[in-house]
């Protein structure tokens, strides 16, 4: 069973890894041709902004493809699942926004970049939210070992009246 199960996800791997590299060749394909061809864009601008999309692809690669013993044609490893959440997640959400900003600047001009100015600040906004729940236990753990030191003032009644 455990063995199905490795098999299933060196499939989807396979599968997602193969329809993200034709998207990236048809995406980068159309804009340089557009670029070449028709109107003039911020090359520059490309590069900079594609080369974390051409990091997070080229990570998700090395992870997430099956890996097969070339004599015996036998899966050895299925490779990381590119479908959990968290890091993996983000690495595909940088991608494709990635995409669409490519999409925008061959429509609208060298503004549609600035769709890209999303990663940063969603970077930003996660990062500010860990910051303040772990800011959060940290208090409620402190307030916890201040509320059991702390010994009971006054009586029964007066602390029920209060």
């Amino acid at each position: 069973m455990a063995q199905k199960a490795r098999k299933d996800r060196a499939k989807a791997n396979a599968a997602a890894l193969n329809n993200l590299h034709i998207g990236t060749l048809a995406v980068n394909v159309v804009f340089i041709l557009f670029h070449f061809l028709l109107r003039r864009r911020s090359l520059l601008a490309y590069g900079i902004l594609s080369v974390p999309s051409f990091i997070c692809e080229y990570i998700l690669e090395t992870t997430g493809r099956p890996k097969y013993d070339p004599e015996t044609k036998q899966l050895r490893t299925a490779g990381e699942d590119l479908a959990a959440a968290g890091l993996t997640e983000y690495m595909f959400d940088i991608i494709w926004v990635t995409w669409a900003s490519t999409v925008l600047v061959i429509f609208f001009g060298n503004w549609g970049w600035l769709l890209w100015a999303v990663v940063p600040v969603y970077g930003t906004t996660k990062g500010y939210s860990l910051l303040g729940a772990a800011r959060g236990m940290a208090g409620m753990q402190q307030q916890a070992g201040d509320a059991a030191a702390a010994p009971p003032v006054g009586n029964r009644r007066q602390r029920r009246a209060a």
